[in-house]
């Protein structure tokens, strides 16, 4: 009524708000707000608690319009398999005997049933699925820390004032409206495992105490479990960043007490995936993905048809992405010119870590260079920049250890522009917080499917998991246990996968299967006795669901 009777749209409503709002935040800025602000700033304890709940409660306000995400992409799947593997106290699944039915991407099916990836991500999502009953919340505690943690970090590097800045800057960015809330990749559990490393690094060289060289360890292991490849360049960095100490002994004696500890725990980080790539593979050093592409080739994932788009609406942006990523995977060619092309294109995704007002303070960063510290850190980013070229395949979450450093640019730039201009720093702030407003309030209080398409590729709901949705309502109105074969058409796109199960395949309510013609099938149907038969053609529009005689 308020929208037809005052001719404002949904748009024009939220930015008068968003006005108001800004005002207010512009009159308190010298009052009472401030003193409390900085107040709550010194306060390590009330500052992190607040940052860790805020993004949570936020995201959850959002609901009513945009509910528990719905897992897509074969890689949540995989994840979500070793969570259901872990929740059983178990590192591997026993293989089926008509495992050719269960065959599908980045799952193992001989000699375990298991997912390939490393068991951080899975570790994250089964603490959240055993404590609250649903996997999403191991994401939703991820994105807590990310953004508690990146407070914590930046008080090693910045005041306490812009260290809470910066906690606020990583919900505005890393919190409800961003994919690593929205997905089960595992970008925010990796990016907090760096606010560890890079939080404790300048507390060590200040005062070298055992807390923090386990605060290393720890951000490392978890870093390690998650993403074993990319901890090499994350382990070089942390090095790097002592190499002042090098040369003066008077430092590094009191290092070499404590760093023993952050040793101590790496090293039982690295004994647990030894004993989980024994317990998948059969081996203590053949790791679950490398065995994949043993078994399947340089996995048949990388093998991709003419124009394989999604089935669902692509942004122009979003379509070019998509067909540039894939214009990446195939034959391994490392030629200098395909690692400089690949390089060229993969800057752009990097503008998912800045706000567009934070460019600015980015390029204020520069001015600080001469410092070591501050050199390393731009450094370190480079490092994990070029590390993660060297895999044809990229996604966010690779560099998202530096996730933390790109906040620390962000800070010390507006912190630059502060003490030359304090009214233009406030003004990015406030910028910063618009931008985030404006958004928030669309996707809270409308339907915001006609304005998705302006919306960036980084922000909430970018997945179309509406079939799954929608055939998982139907199959929820069968009665009893269901085997589900999943029939595709001559034209399918594979990464557009149906077939995943949980851990105990045989204990599943739903059971899907692929289907391999009328006579193979009825082995299943067999096995299956007491399990109602049904075929799904995903490939359809919509989805067609029917029974089997």
């Amino acid at each position: 009524m308020l929208v037809s009777d005052s001719g404002l749209g949904p748009s024009g409503l939220v930015e008068l708000a968003l006005a108001a709002l800004l005002v207010a935040l512009a009159l308190v800025w010298r009052g009472p707000a401030l003193g409390l602000a900085q107040r709550l700033a010194r306060s390590m304890a009330w500052s992190m608690i607040l940052l860790a709940v805020l993004p949570v409660v936020l995201r959850l306000c959002l609901l009513p319009h945009h509910p528990i995400p719905t897992p897509n992409i074969y890689d949540e799947f995989s994840h979500l398999l070793e969570a259901d593997t872990l929740r059983h106290f178990r590192l591997a699944n026993t293989p089926h005997p008509l495992h050719r039915f269960f065959e599908t991407f980045f799952v193992l099916q001989q000699p375990t049933y298991s997912s390939i990836y490393p068991p951080g991500q899975g570790l994250s999502l089964a603490i959240g699925w055993t404590l609250f009953g649903h996997p999403w919340a191991g994401v939703a505690m991820a994105c807590a820390a990310l953004c508690a943690l990146t407070y914590w970090m930046l008080r090693g590097w910045v005041s306490a004032g812009w260290a809470l800045a910066g906690g606020l800057l990583a919900v505005i960015e890393f919190g409800p409206l961003n994919r690593w809330m929205n997905e089960y990749w595992g970008g925010a559990l990796v990016a907090a495992a760096g606010c560890l490393v890079f939080g404790a690094l300048p507390r060590l060289a200040a005062n070298a105490r055992r807390r923090d060289a386990i605060l290393l360890g720890v951000g490392l292991s978890i870093h390690l479990l998650a993403r074993p490849y990319e901890s090499i360049y994350l382990f070089v960095a942390a090095l790097a960043f002592f190499l002042p100490a090098w040369r003066k002994p008077a430092e590094l004696r009191p290092l070499a007490k404590v760093l023993p500890m952050t040793g101590l725990v790496a090293v039982a980080a690295i004994a647990f995936l030894l004993v989980q790539n024994k317990q998948v593979t059969g081996s203590w050093t053949t790791m679950p993905e490398m065995l994949c592409q043993y078994q399947y080739g340089v996995p048949s994932a990388f093998t991709f048809q003419p124009n394989p788009l999604p089935h669902y609406p692509l942004t122009p942006e979003q379509a070019m992405d998509y067909r540039m990523q894939l214009s990446f995977h195939g034959p391994r060619t490392d030629t200098l010119a395909t690692f400089l092309t690949r390089l060229e294109f993969r800057v752009r995704y990097y503008r998912f870590y800045f706000l567009p007002p934070l460019y600015l303070a980015l390029a204020a960063f520069l001015t600080t260079l001469r410092r070591y510290r501050f050199a390393w850190a731009a450094g370190t980013l480079a490092l994990l920049a070029l590390g993660a070229n060297f895999f044809p395949a990229f996604q966010l979450h690779y560099v998202a250890a530096g996730t933390c450093l790109f906040l620390l640019i962000a800070v010390v730039g507006l912190e630059r522009i502060h003490g030359w201009l304090p009214e233009a720093a406030r003004l990015l702030i406030f910028l910063c917080v618009a931008q985030f407003l404006f958004w928030y309030g669309l996707h809270a209080f409308f339907d915001t499917a006609p304005v998705l398409r302006y919306e960036t590729w980084d922000a909430i709901n970018p997945g179309n998991p509406e079939r799954r949705i929608l055939v998982n309502e139907e199959l929820a109105k069968i009665p009893g246990k269901l085997v589900v074969f999943v029939r595709y058409s001559p034209h399918h796109i594979f990464q557009d996968e149906w077939v995943y199960n949980r851990a105990d395949i045989d204990g599943s309510r739903v059971v899907w299967a692929r289907d391999l013609g009328d006579e193979e099938d009825r082995q299943l149907r067999a096995y299956y006795p007491d399990r109602t038969a049904l075929l799904l053609e995903p490939d359809r529009q919509p989805p067609e669901l029917t029974p089997l005689p």
